[in-house]
């Protein structure tokens, strides 16, 4: 009888922490799994132990990232610290201290060791290299409510009210190019090749622009979706391009999904597709590095996995409480997710022989 693989993922570990886990990230090769709480604890889990880098400390560490080259990890959050730490030894190397203001955004470049992160209505760029803090961007208009990289480096995103504002790379003295939408940016993702980036607005929009206008510094008018429940809480592009060479863009508002895919007709725009499994908000969304597989978290306690993002083929459970952030394995072999009353939860792939015509 002819065999066919069917791909599962089954509960490897888990832990509960202190309190609700903000954030979590995979190092580069896939070796370290960091992990924050709204109690101020950061710990690495490396081969089913975990190691505390920082207890609990009664205020919120919300963002946790590893550099391109696994060699330091970041984390900022309510006490307006930015930790900087070696993955080599532990060692924490750099403590930078910017009280009152809250460092809920960071990021670092994938091409070299500079650190992206929020405050206030500013961004600041640390150097790795030198250990120091070589620009400061100000939004203006408001709070920063979003950064994100572009994928060669060369740009860099800020989002907030009225629109996202992109800096060029070690240009950071000239003026950032505008990239207006008619509300408020709560939500900046570039494409993972470079193509486009799209920013999820308070006014219930989604706005994609090429990156070429960008490059060329010329202004154009940006796709427009809209008819969202809600604002626009989370975006996600597919690494892997679908048959029309195109990647796909992932949205989430309350407890819905929108998939969407450029139509080969450009006069034609975006075409979505709906996903409506979850019955609470959706916490965090993520497709997987090496395929077109959506992971989807929500407050509803259900982590789905979406076949070529179009329908449910798992629902992975173990945070009653609902979860609250996800993160896939550098090589897509592993899913963790935080819940939001301490879980952490680790799922491997198990790959089973199945019977012809069983799918």
């Amino acid at each position: 009888m002819k065999k066919t693989k069917s791909t599962d993922f089954d509960l490897d570990w888990n832990y509960v922490l202190s309190d609700y886990v903000t954030a979590l990230t995979w190092s580069p090769d896939g070796q370290i799994l960091a992990v924050s709480t709204a109690a101020g604890e950061v710990k690495l889990w490396v081969d089913d132990q975990l190691t505390a880098l920082q207890e609990v400390t009664d205020t919120s560490v919300d963002g946790v990232a590893f550099s391109a080259d696994g060699q330091f990890l970041a984390v900022g959050g309510q006490d307006g610290n930015v930790k900087i730490w070696s993955t080599s030894n532990h060692e924490l190397i750099a403590t930078l201290e910017n009280a009152p203001a809250w460092v809920d955004k960071l990021g670092w470049s994938p091409r070299n060791n500079l650190l992206a992160f929020s405050l206030g209505r500013y961004v600041q760029i640390w150097d790795a290299e030198i250990q120091d803090i070589v620009a400061t961007l100000n939004f203006d208009n408001s709070s920063v409510l979003g950064i994100d990289w572009s994928s060669d480096g060369n740009f860099l995103a800020i989002a907030g009210y009225q629109g996202v504002k992109i800096w060029r790379t070690l240009e950071w003295d000239e003026d950032p190019y505008f990239f207006s939408v008619p509300s408020a940016s709560v939500a900046v993702a570039w494409s993972p090749d470079g193509k486009y980036i799209a920013s999820g607005n308070m006014d219930r929009t989604i706005c994609v622009l090429e990156t070429e206008f960008i490059i060329k510094a010329q202004q154009a008018e940006p796709w427009l979706m809209h008819g969202f429940p809600g604002k626009i809480r989370h975006l996600g592009w597919s690494k892997i391009t679908t048959s029309k060479n195109e990647p796909l863009l992932a949205s989430s508002s309350l407890e819905g999904i929108a998939v969407w895919e450029k139509q080969e007709d450009k006069s034609l725009g975006w075409g979505a597709t709906v996903l409506s499994e979850h019955r609470n908000i959706v916490e965090a969304i993520a497709f997987a590095p090496n395929s077109l597989t959506l992971a989807s978290a929500a407050a509803d306690g259900w982590l789905c996995l979406w076949k070529k993002a179009k329908r449910v083929t798992q629902v992975l459970q173990g945070a009653p409480k609902g979860f609250a952030c996800l993160a896939w394995h550098p090589q897509g072999s592993k899913i963790a997710a935080g819940g939001q009353n301490g879980e952490l939860l680790v799922w491997s792939q198990a790959t089973k022989a199945l019977g012809f015509g069983r799918r």
